[in-house]
């Protein structure tokens, strides 16, 4: 198994445990059967995208927040950095390397997602490559409790925010404003890279 898969089912465990909900009433919370939530959380499945952002506005969590978690989930906190690695080498600064980053794939569009940043960084930041002709729905609840800005790096974005359609360019950024249903859509025949940076308004 993929070892995010892995972080993942058991961060969605612990939330939902963190809340004492059962499989149940996360469903009725998420709108994902609890089949497929049991699935997930046996690490069975690998959620979608859409899934994913389902399950996080359930835990009033942004995507990148439960990604984010969910790479520190195996992760001991306040570990010293062992002798030998980069992060002990340059005084704890806490190099990360390209290939070493963890990433996420869609197993349904092909969407890739990399977290930047670390778990304990207070900011959030992900870099997104997503494929020609694909599209990728949220729930307005999954931008609860965040402040998120977009930063299109290469191709074209199109980015639905509530009823409003924007058409973003290679450097463009779009500030969101109030949650909303967003819809982060490429209408091109080649790949669309971009960042997400966000940081958190307030704990669920």
């Amino acid at each position: 198994m993929d070892p995010l898969v892995r972080q993942i089912a058991a961060r969605v465990r612990t939330e939902r445990e963190r809340r004492r909900w059962t499989l149940a009433q996360l469903a009725d919370a998420s709108g994902v059967s609890p089949a497929m939530i049991s699935r997930i959380e046996r690490g069975e499945s690998s959620p979608t995208a859409v899934v994913l952002g389902k399950l996080s506005a359930a835990f009033r969590l942004g995507v990148a927040s439960l990604l984010a978690l969910a790479e520190g989930t195996q992760e001991t906190e306040g570990a010293l950095p062992a002798a030998g690695t980069p992060e002990a080498a340059v005084g704890g600064a806490g190099v990360r390397r390209g290939a070493d980053a963890a990433e996420w794939r869609d197993p349904g569009t092909g969407y890739r997602r990399r977290q930047i940043t670390g778990p304990r960084f207070p900011a959030e930041i992900a870099e997104i490559r997503l494929p020609a002709g694909a599209r990728v729905p949220y729930p307005a609840a999954a931008f609860a409790f965040v402040r998120q800005l977009v930063w299109v790096l290469d191709g074209r974005l199109t980015f639905h925010d509530g009823d409003a359609v924007h058409e973003l360019d290679a450097g463009d950024t779009i500030e969101f404003g109030a949650p909303a249903e967003r819809v982060f859509a490429n209408t091109t025949d080649t790949e669309c890279r971009y960042a997400v940076v966000l940081t958190r308004d307030a704990q669920p």
